[in-house]
C-alpha cells in the first residue's frame, strides 16, 4: 500500500530538508454528506493539473474502486450467453469491457460533463438483457448436444449444420449489440435536443425508487446460484466486506505524506474506501489455500467443488499477452424491436442514475452545479458511449460510476482531496491499456463462483436499498404515496415471474409482436417504473407529498455561491461558438446557456 503514501499536496519544491512531524489536522474519514455539508477541502480543484506520478496513483485507486462493478456484468451474463465454461469468451469479455470503459471515461471528460466521473458498466441493461436471452430462440442448446450432433455427422451421410461453439455465444452477443446500439439512440436524442430537462418534469422519486430497487431484487437468481456453490466461502465473503465497510470503516491506517516542505503522518481511511476489494481478495485468498491443501471436494458433482481456484487455470495459460478489442469483434449486430424497446427501458434508468451524479459529483469535485447544457451534453455523450460498447461488443452500456452504483456505494466513493478530471482521464487511459493485456483479464476467471456470489449478495442489495433511499423526499404517511409505491414495486416482482412460468401464453399472431410484449412484461424494472410514473403523474397530490421539491432541492443543494461555470466549457472551441449566432440555439453547448 505504499502507493497511497505519496499523496503530496501541490507546494513548490524546496531544497530544505524535510522534517517528519505529525498532522493532527482534521481526518479524511468524514462521511460524504459531511464533506458536502462543510465545503470539500481539495489540494487539486477540478481544472488543475497534479504531478504525473500522482496522477497515476490516484488514478489506479479510481481503478481498483471501480473494477468490481466493472467485472460483475460479464460474470453475471456468462450463463445467459452460453459461456459459461467458455473461460476464453469470459476473459476476451472482461478485457473489452475495460477497454471500452476507458474510452468512454475520456469522452465523458473531455467533452461530456468535463467532470471527474468514471464511466463503466451498468445493472440498468442487466435486467432487459436477461428478459431478452430467455426468450425461446436464445436458450441454451444441451451441453452434450454437440457430441451428439459430432457423432450423427461420422455415423450418416446427411449433411447436418452445426453452430460451433463461438457461434452459440457470439449470436446472442450480436442480438444484444443491436439492441443496445439502436436503444441508445434514445439517449442522444435526449441529450443534444434538450429533452432531458423537460422529461425531468414528470419523473420523481416514487418513479425513480421501484426502478432501482427492481434492479436489484430481480438479480437475486443470478446471486443465489453464485452462492449456492459453496454458502460457507460466500458467507465469508460477505462478512469480510461487512467489517472492512462496516466495522472498520472509522478505522484510519496510518501513512506518510510530504506537504508543506515537511514529512507528515496522516490518517488514510484504507478499509471504507477498499472493503469491497479487500473482501474479495479475502475470499479468493481462504479459496486458493483450501484448494492447495485439498480441502475442497477435487470431483466437479461434488457440493464445494465450484470453490477450487484450479478449475480455470487454463484461461491464463491460453489466454494471449495481448488482445486488442475492435468493433464488430463477434460480428455484425442483429437488430429486433423486440430487443430495441426492452433496451429502451435500461437505457432510460440509466439516464435518471445518471443526472443525480453529476450533481454529486460536481460537489465532490468543488465546482458549480453543472448547467443545463452540460447535463445535456453529458447524457448524449453516455449514449454515444453505450453505442461505442455495442460496437465492440461488451454486452452492456456505460454509465457515470459514483456512490449510488452497486460496489462504489459500498466503499462510499470518494475523491479524497484530489477533484482533478486528470486523475480519471489517467484512470482512463490505464483501464484501456489493462484491457488490451488478455492475462489480465483472464486471471479474474479464476474468481471462485461462491466469492463472486458473496460480493453479489452485498452488491445487488445495495442496489436495491438505494433505490428505496430515494423515498427520503416523499411523504410516507401519505396512503396516495404508499398506493403507488405497494403496487407499483409489487407489480414488478409479480408480473416476470408469471411470464416465466408461462412461456408461450401470448400468441397474438404476430411474431414479432408476441416478443416485444414478452420482453417488456419481463423486464422487472420497466413494469416498476412504468407504473410509478404513469400513477404518479394522474393521481392528484402536491408536489410537497410527492416529494418533487425536495429531491430537486437536495440535487442541485451546493457550491451555491459559486457562478464561474467555465469548467464545463469544451476547450478550444468556445471563440467559435460565440463568434456564431446560430450556435447559440444549440441545448448542449455553453453558448445555449447564456442566451437563456
Amino acid at each position: 500500500m505504499f502507493a497511497f503514501a505519496l499523496l503530496l499536496s501541490k507546494g513548490k519544491d524546496s531544497d530544505e530538508q524535510p522534517q517528519l512531524t505529525v498532522d493532527v489536522g482534521e481526518p479524511h474519514t468524514e462521511a460524504l454528506e459531511e464533506n458536502v455539508d462543510k465545503g470539500v477541502d481539495l489540494v487539486y480543484s477540478l481544472n488543475d493539473r497534479p504531478p504525473w506520478y500522482l496522477c497515476i496513483l490516484l488514478g489506479f485507486q479510481h481503478y481498483i474502486l471501480a473494477f468490481g462493478g466493472i467485472i460483475a456484468v460479464p460474470l453475471i451474463l456468462a450463463e445467459p450467453l452460453c459461456i459459461k465454461d467458455n473461460n476464453a469468451a469470459k476473459s476476451q469479455l472482461i478485457s473489452t469491457m475495460f477497454f471500452v470503459s476507458g474510452l468512454c471515461t475520456l469522452l465523458q471528460t473531455a467533452i461530456g460533463t468535463r467532470l471527474p466521473i468514471l464511466q463503466g458498466g451498468t445493472f440498468s441493461f442487466i435486467t432487459p438483457t436477461l428478459a431478452i436471452l430467455a426468450l425461446p430462440k436464445w436458450q441454451c442448446p444441451a451441453p452434450k448436444l454437440p457430441v451428439m450432433l459430432s457423432m450423427q455427422l461420422q455415423n450418416s451421410t446427411n449433411p447436418l449444420q452445426m453452430e460451433s461453439s463461438d457461434e452459440v455465444w457470439m449470436s446472442r452477443m450480436r442480438e444484444i449489440q443491436g439492441a443496445i446500439l439502436v436503444s441508445s439512440l434514445l439517449q442522444i436524442v435526449l441529450g443534444f435536443s434538450g429533452l432531458v430537462g423537460f422529461v425531468l418534469k414528470f419523473i420523481g422519486p416514487l418513479a425513480i425508487a421501484p426502478t432501482i430497487n427492481l434492479i436489484g431484487l430481480s438479480l437475486f437468481i443470478e446471486a443465489g446460484k453464485k452462492s449456492g456453490g459453496h454458502w460457507g466461502i460466500a458467507a465469508l465473503t460477505v462478512c469480510l466486506i461487512l467489517l472492512f465497510s462496516q466495522y472498520l470503516s472509522k478505522v484510519d491506517v496510518p501513512m506518510i505524506a510530504y506537504k508543506d516542505k515537511k514529512w507528515k503522518v496522516f490518517q488514510y481511511p484504507l478499509f471504507k474506501l477498499f472493503s469491497a476489494l479487500f473482501g474479495m481478495c479475502g475470499g479468493w485468498l481462504v479459496c486458493f489455500l483450501l484448494t492447495i491443501f485439498d480441502v475442497l471436494p477435487s470431483k466437479s458433482d461434488e457440493y464445494g467443488y465450484s470453490a477450487r481456484t484450479d478449475i480455470s487455470l487454463d484461461a491464463v495459460t491460453n489466454s494471449p499477452w495481448f488482445h486488442v478489442p475492435y468493433p464488430g469483434q463477434w460480428g455484425l449486430p442483429t437488430v429486433s424491436v423486440s430487443s430495441v424497446l426492452g433496451m429502451m427501458a435500461g437505457v432510460l434508468a440509466s439516464t435518471m442514475e445518471s443526472i443525480g451524479d453529476y450533481y454529486a459529483c460536481a460537489r465532490l469535485s468543488g465546482a458549480p452545479p453543472p448547467p443545463t447544457h452540460a447535463v445535456n451534453r453529458g447524457i448524449a455523450v453516455e449514449g454515444i458511449g453505450c453505442i461505442l460498447a455495442a460496437l465492440w461488443g461488451t454486452g452492456n452500456g456505460t454509465t457515470s460510476y459514483s456512490q449510488n452504483i452497486a460496489a462504489l456505494g459500498i466503499t462510499k466513493h470518494v475523491t479524497g482531496t484530489v477533484g482533478s478530471r486528470l486523475v480519471l482521464q489517467t484512470t482512463g487511459i490505464l483501464m484501456i491499456v489493462l484491457g488490451i493485456f488478455g492475462k489480465f483479464g483472464a486471471v479474474f476467471i479464476t474468481i471462485p463462483d461462491p466469492v463472486i456470489g458473496g460480493m453479489f449478495l452485498v452488491m445487488f442489495g445495495m442496489i436495491a436499498a438505494v433505490g428505496i433511499s430515494n423515498l427520503q423526499y416523499v411523504d410516507l404517511n401519505s396512503s396516495r404515496n404508499l398506493l403507488i409505491l405497494g403496487f407499483s414495486t409489487f407489480s414488478g416482482l409479480v408480473l416476470p415471474t408469471w411470464f416465466h412460468s408461462n412461456p408461450g401464453i401470448i400468441d397474438t399472431g404476430i411474431k414479432e409482436l408476441d416478443q416485444v410484449i414478452v420482453v417488456l412484461f419481463t423486464t422487472h424494472m420497466f413494469i416498476g417504473g412504468f407504473f410509478g410514473f404513469i400513477l404518479d403523474n394522474t393521481i392528484p397530490g402536491t408536489d410537497k407529498e410527492r416529494g418533487i421539491n425536495n429531491w430537486r432541492d437536495k440535487v442541485q443543494e451546493g457550491s451555491k455561491n459559486m457562478c464561474d461555470q467555465s469548467c464545463y466549457d469544451i476547450p478550444f472551441c468556445n471563440r467559435v461558438f460565440k463568434r456564431f449566432r446560430c450556435f447559440q440555439y444549440l441545448p448542449f453547448l455553453p453558448s445555449y446557456e447564456t442566451n437563456q
